[in-house]
């Protein structure tokens, strides 16, 4: 219950700073003259700059020991078979559906266009190019040769996704002489994940920087391309949320609007908290109940809050290219296709916290030769898209469930009980 209402109390600071940016910023923008107007901006800029400072700080060691431990628990998942490789197949399945979904309509409806020009003279005088991406450089990129050295720059991503990859599997073989090491990645996940929500609390400031900066510069207007850019991505999900349920239809007909009657509490819990995890109990209780046996829900369910963030996943593709249109950076399909799949492996290693998507964006992104800063056009909206896409993730791991139970041939029974 604590942690609840600290999650509400943040939620709650960030909408004030929302509120109050959007209020300094129109005060700033209609009574101070551009030299007024360029000193607020530098000023108030500092919140977002140190947050996005943190968020790099963490990048490292969150993926390494979220990503080590998911590795582990794969490798012993081994000795229940077919249910391991059904689980992850469809995992991948869902990953690249909910990729490929934000993928064509960012193409599309093209959010980023809106905010062309938003960025400084001077970020754009220092954008990187793109034209030098070529598959040695993504090769480059991938393979690690110091784990040291990758985990001191966040740019480095894949690289500790890899090593983490390799060193999970060495674990995992060695039995229980690995069992000490994969404890203390256990441990240095708890931390981080902690740590994570530490800096989260920074947020407010940081929404409050940057809401009040766009307001100063360009007024009040720019809340049409805002309210364009929330209305187009909650269209995706919707259409996801299509997609996710027809296949759930086609493995248990129309006990589907049971399945969704079983788990609205979850849902909107994780609405309202911005967070898979608080929704995690209910979740698997209402699940039971739903007639799916516990075998199942408690072998999927702790794999999917990290490996099967379907809401997520869509929002790192619309906002991973919504931030190259911003910078006018043409990225060609092959760089698309191929930053989808980067998303696909780097989201792997991490859980459902509140707005944990950021940090694969910024990884992301800074990989391709975009800038991680125009990070900050999502940051004061991120949490009304971040109740959207993490409610999608509750729907995307109850229809995983659900397709695995009837994959492995079991029988649902719901229990009619809520």
């Amino acid at each position: 219950m604590e942690q609840k209402n600290k999650k509400n109390k943040l939620t709650l600071w960030i909408f004030i700073g929302l509120a109050l940016g959007i209020l300094i910023g129109w005060i700033v923008n209609t009574n101070c003259l551009q030299t007024g107007i360029e000193t607020y901006t530098k000023i108030a800029s500092l919140g977002s700059t140190i947050f996005l400072k943190l968020i790099k700080l963490i990048i490292g060691p969150l993926v390494l020991s979220t990503l080590v431990v998911g590795v582990v628990g794969i490798g012993d998942a081994k000795t229940v078979g077919r249910m391991s490789v059904k689980t992850i197949g469809w995992f991948v399945f869902a990953s690249l559906i909910s990729l490929t979904l934000g993928l064509i309509l960012v193409n599309i409806l093209k959010p980023g266009v809106a905010f062309q020009g938003q960025v400084t003279s001077l970020t754009a005088a220092n954008l990187p190019t793109t034209s030098s991406f070529t598959l040695e450089h993504f090769i480059d990129q991938l393979v690690p040769e110091n784990i040291f050295v990758a985990l001191s720059s966040h740019k480095m991503v894949l690289q500790i996704v890899v090593f983490s990859i390799f060193f999970g599997l060495a674990c995992s073989a060695i039995g229980e002489k690995g069992a000490p090491i994969v404890k203390a990645m256990d441990s240095l996940a708890h931390v981080m994940l902690k740590l994570t929500n530490m800096i989260m609390w920074l947020a407010p400031l940081a929404v409050f920087g940057s809401i009040s900066c766009v307001i100063a510069n360009k007024g009040l207007g720019v809340l049409v391309d805002y309210g364009e850019l929330i209305g187009k991505f909650y269209f995706g999900l919707a259409l996801l949320w299509v997609i996710l349920l027809s296949f759930g239809y086609a493995f248990i007909k129309n006990k589907i609007w049971s399945l969704l009657s079983h788990i609205k509490e979850p849902l909107l819990l994780a609405f309202a908290t911005a967070s898979s995890e608080s929704a995690y109990p209910k979740l698997l209780n209402q699940l039971e109940r739903f007639g799916i046996k516990d075998k199942i829900t408690s072998f999927v369910l702790p794999l999917g809050y990290s490996f099967n963030l379907d809401g997520s996943m869509m929002y790192m593709t619309f906002g991973s290219l919504l931030i190259a249109q911003a910078y006018g950076i043409d990225l060609s399909l092959t760089q698309q296709i191929t930053m989808l799949l980067v998303l696909m492996i780097t989201s792997k290693g991490i859980a459902g916290v509140p707005r944990a998507s950021l940090v694969i964006i910024a990884a992301t992104v800074a990989g391709f030769g975009i800038p991680e800063a125009g990070l900050a056009l999502l940051l004061p909206i991120d949490q009304f898209l971040d109740m959207g896409r993490t409610a999608t993730n509750v729907v995307g791991n109850a229809i995983a469930t659900v397709a695995v139970s009837k994959m492995e041939g079991e029988e649902i029974s719901s229990l009619g009980q809520k």
